[in-house]
């Protein structure tokens, strides 16, 4: 194995020519000496050439945190000093805010306001684990009799943590800070379209002071490299976010060595406006809803059902500020909407649009790949709001991920909640009414994890994240979120003075 440095990462520029795998606290090549190229999905052009992880870096990776765990390397140091050096991550983070901000917009094409919000949460995130452990203990339980019980909180061991494309920093900070925080060591794999961020969170992590092994970035595929580490003996829990079906594949496979897991998967998310919201705040929040991150997210609002008696104002309003949302240069502060991350994915969401088409639904909206001035090499698609569709179309059920919405007006209450739950996936929804009587009643009959009430944000610090049905289960970015990484001890002992003869013999 290749080492930049023997002892310690030496501080690099974030923005480089050549990244590689970080194995035991050490920039490694692959073992097969095999890279991939990363490109700019706004202009096409070649950002950066990566180690490509094979099976026997998984394996190395896998030891080196099992071995660390197994040491104690970091388990057993005192809570608050693992508390500090979750701040000391956030910290160095925040000195290199703009490094952070500038490769993950070259590695992913999303604008600069996205880029920077997720950046100052992927931050957060480590300070708020850095508290939340604090209060992460076990309990004292009252037991009939003379006994006494307590449990305890322990780290569940090595975790495998594949982080998905579209949020490659925040994703992975949502997964590394509470599994560090609670003692775990981590094998995290980057999707090998956007690894550059999560490479060099992985440098942060050491330079703050995790010890060697801890945290491991390994960057490959998912089909040789993902697939090792979910079927790995030594490796103890698995959390994924991406796909449903990837989902799927990857609980199969923990099955065999019931490995824990923690899965946050597809989505297909409604958005209910009732004819007494704030119209104007309804339409800037559904805006959000779907257009954030150029649609390319798990929760986003992509199934708009609005009150029949108010769908022909709002949907004039929708359309007309929609067309105001700039398409363009990432970095700039007048863009709101970013690139595609790729070629495929293009195809992906014009074939779905496309079939909206062929099923009879009009296009108010887009519907069209773009050519953006000075981007042409980049891949873009129009902000695209598709109406006259039905539940049985493919554009309505499946997910999309892209910057398209489609639309229906609705009746009543009670037929938004069916139009609303008519789904295989459950993860986000929206609803927007000044009534806090109905706000509460439709929130609660709502079949998804989470649920904004004249909000278009769906997570913070300290906000549970994650789906019903098949959007996954388990719970990211909370107090919660520790239980995932821990066991729970139960400790029961005996202080009578006389000794216990159960059979009393």
């Amino acid at each position: 194995m290749t080492t930049v440095k023997e002892e310690k990462l030496e501080k690099l520029d974030m923005k480089r020519d050549t990244y590689q795998l970080i194995i035991n606290g050490r920039r490694v090549e692959s073992t097969s000496g095999e890279t991939f190229t990363s490109y700019n999905p706004a202009t096409g052009e070649a950002i950066a050439t990566i180690a490509k992880a094979s099976r026997e870096d998984a394996e190395k990776a896998i030891e080196a945190a099992r071995n660390a765990f197994d040491k104690g390397k970091w388990k057993l140091f005192p809570l608050n000093k693992r508390a500090r050096t979750l701040n000391k991550i956030a910290s160095i983070m925040r000195s290199r805010f703009n490094e952070l901000v500038e490769l993950e917009i070259l590695d992913t094409g999303k604008s600069l306001s996205a880029a920077q919000g997720q950046v100052m949460q992927a931050i957060e995130d480590f300070e708020f684990y850095a508290g939340a452990i604090v209060g992460h203990r076990g309990s004292v339980n009252n037991v009939p009799g003379q006994f006494h019980n307590y449990t305890e909180k322990e780290p569940v061991g090595v975790c495998a943590q594949i982080i998905p494309w579209n949020y490659p920093l925040m994703m992975a900070a949502w997964k590394i800070a509470p599994a560090i925080a609670v003692g775990c060591s981590v094998v995290v794999k980057p999707a090998t379209l956007t690894p550059l961020t999560a490479i060099c969170l992985g440098e942060i992590c050491i330079e703050a002071g995790v010890p060697e092994g801890v945290v491991n970035i390994i960057p490959g595929a998912g089909s040789e490299v993902g697939n090792h580490l979910v079927e790995h003996p030594k490796v103890d829990k698995v959390a994924f976010t991406g796909s449903t079906p990837i989902g799927k594949d990857i609980m199969e496979k923990a099955s065999q060595s019931l490995k824990r897991v923690t899965l946050e998967l597809g989505g297909k998310s409604p958005n209910l406006v009732f004819e007494d919201a704030d119209i104007e705040a309804a339409v800037d929040g559904s805006l959000f809803g779907i257009f954030y991150n150029t649609g390319q997210s798990c929760e986003a609002r992509s199934r708009l059902y609005v009150h029949e008696s108010i769908y022909d104002v709002f949907m004039e309003k929708f359309v007309e500020k929609a067309k105001k949302l700039q398409l363009g240069d990432p970095f700039s502060k007048e863009t709101h909407i970013g690139a595609i991350i790729n070629k495929g994915q293009l195809e992906v969401i014009d074939g779905y649009v496309q079939s909206a088409k062929e099923d009879g639904a009009n296009i108010l909206l887009g519907g069209k790949i773009a050519k953006v001035e000075g981007f042409e090499d980049g891949f873009w698609y129009e902000p695209t709001i598709i109406s006259g569709v039905t539940h049985d179309m493919k554009a309505v059920k499946e997910e999309i991920f892209g910057p398209v919405v489609v639309v229906m007006p609705f009746s009543d209450e009670k037929e938004a909640i069916r139009l609303a739950n008519d789904s295989e996936y459950g993860l986000g929804s929206a609803i927007w009414t000044t009534s806090h009587a109905r706000a509460t009643r439709v929130a609660k009959q709502i079949q998804a994890g989470i649920v904004m009430v004249n909000c278009p944000f769906s997570a913070f610090p300290g906000t549970p994240f994650g789906g019903y049905k098949q959007s996954g289960f388990g719970r990211e970015l909370c107090i919660e979120t520790l239980d995932l990484y821990t066991e729970t001890k139960s400790v029961i002992s005996y202080f009578g003075n006389r000794s216990l003869n159960p059979f009393g013999v």
